[in-house]
């Protein structure tokens, strides 16, 4: 995949009728040596698959909590580790970044961590023959209403280096040159809060004693694009929103997982960007995949819906 170009062709009959100029995004056909390493990318997802499947025993007690009880000082006093979401996350990722490096080594890749903190993504993978694969972590835990369901995450940017292939802004190196964008997921159950007190500091003896703030991992690796929603995933920022049903999540049956990265990728450049009927003698931002499968003539169904989470 390369510099995104105008696409001449024109829109679906159904979506013809006179609206406001746009600039339709479109994918290349120019592609970049590594993009087209399909071989290389399927023996890393592989491997990873493998690895990933050790992690759950490496994090875990044998009843299923966190190994991680809290934080310690130099008297030896345990201070218990908050719920909220980013600080578990962060851990999570130092936790098992000894056994990243590990894969790495064995796998012979060479690991390239993101420059800052906004950077996409977390770590670049690098082979031998200069191949790269763009690892996320991603966290989130079990909705405690239907366990089948999680609170879902973002998938990245669609934004400047999304859209410009070529671009290095927020990015590590850029788009173009990853055989693949994949993540690794973690999803865990949170203790109740009647059982958590985090103003209490235990001694370090009693540290079996303590409730670990999660629990319950299942972890995962799935490319992007196979576990993407068609809605943003994060308030007013250009962030790709998952799906939160977690037995389409493990098995990468997303609702664009029928229909291709492809469709994905361009969606996902042009999302909020073009003008269609509102139905009502008006125009709206084109925001849903369905409105943009019938825009581009696409079939309809090789859309997967979207599993909701009704009470």
């Amino acid at each position: 995949i390369s510099q995104p170009f105008v696409n001449s062709k024109p829109p679906s009959p159904l979506f013809s009728s006179s609206l406001t100029p746009y600039t339709f995004v479109a994918l290349t056909t120019e592609k970049d040596p590594f993009m087209n390493n399909t071989s290389g990318k399927e023996k890393f997802a592989s491997a990873l698959e493998d690895f990933v499947e050790s992690l759950s025993d490496y994090v875990s007690t044998e009843d299923g909590q966190w190994t991680i009880k809290g934080f310690i000082d130099i008297f030896k006093n345990i201070y218990t580790i908050s719920a909220d979401t980013k600080i578990i996350s962060k851990i999570l990722e130092i936790h098992i970044f000894p056994k990243i490096l590990q894969f790495a080594e064995e796998n012979k890749y060479k690991i390239i961590l993101a420059d800052h903190q906004n950077y996409y993504p977390d770590i670049t993978f690098e082979g031998e023959d200069g191949t790269r694969f763009a690892v996320d972590f991603k966290t989130t835990y079990r909705d405690p209403s239907n366990n089948e369901f999680c609170n879902g995450f973002t998938l990245g940017s669609h934004g400047e280096y999304f859209v410009n292939r070529k671009s290095t802004k927020n990015i590590q190196y850029p788009y173009s040159s990853y055989s693949g964008h994949f993540c690794l997921g973690i999803i865990y159950d949170r203790i109740n809060s009647e059982e958590l007190d985090e103003t209490k500091v235990r001694e370090i003896g009693k540290l079996q004693s303590l409730v670990s703030v999660i629990k319950n991992f299942q972890f995962f690796v799935a490319e992007k694009w196979k576990i993407a929603s068609d809605k943003s995933g994060s308030g007013n920022t250009a962030n790709i929103g998952s799906i939160n049903y977690i037995p389409d999540i493990i098995s990468g049956n997303g609702m664009f997982s029928k229909l291709g990265e492809s469709w994905f990728d361009e969606y996902w450049m042009n999302y909020h960007t073009i003008n269609v009927p509102d139905g009502k003698g008006g125009n709206k931002k084109l925001s849903s995949l369905a409105e943009y499968v019938a825009y581009k003539n696409g079939t309809a169904t090789l859309i997967v819906p979207k599993r909701t989470n009704k009470k």
